[in-house]
């Protein structure tokens, strides 16, 4: 079962609405509550990166027999050190940003501290790719 949501950059009231869905999804299909947790985390946590650094993009996941598979894409700058960002409280959101209540330094590590893999594919100046993957 795969679904595929767009995620706007420019709207923060809908920031997080595609976790929801997802998350109401996999209610409904009798998914266990510990792994619904998981998936709603790191998928949350990836969804607001996309909207604060990448201006929006789009979400696939994908449910298989063993395991849950979600990539955020976007268009955005890119992530010019995937090591610094992966440290907790490292954070290149802006101060407007912070006001709102994101940009902890939190989401790339949250998603790695709850997924079973996590990978990032990055071009500076072209956009990333994020891909989560949770075991059944």
């Amino acid at each position: 079962m795969r679904r595929t949501y767009d995620i706007d950059g420019k709207d923060f009231s809908v920031a997080g609405a595609a976790s929801s869905d997802f998350k109401v999804l996999l209610k409904k299909l009798g998914i266990p509550g510990d792994v619904i947790r998981r998936v709603s985390i790191a998928m949350y946590e990836a969804e607001i990166n996309t909207v604060i650094h990448g201006g929006g993009g789009k979400c696939e996941a994908e449910i298989a027999d063993n395991r849950i598979v979600i990539s955020f894409i976007d268009q955005g700058p890119g992530i010019p050190d995937i090591d610094a960002a992966m440290q907790e409280g490292f954070s290149t959101a802006s101060e407007q940003i912070r006001e709102m209540g994101f940009g902890a330094g939190m989401g790339l590590p949250n998603i790695k501290k709850y997924t079973d893999d996590f990978q990032i594919q990055t071009v500076v100046g072209k956009g990333t790719t994020v891909t989560l993957c949770i075991n059944l």
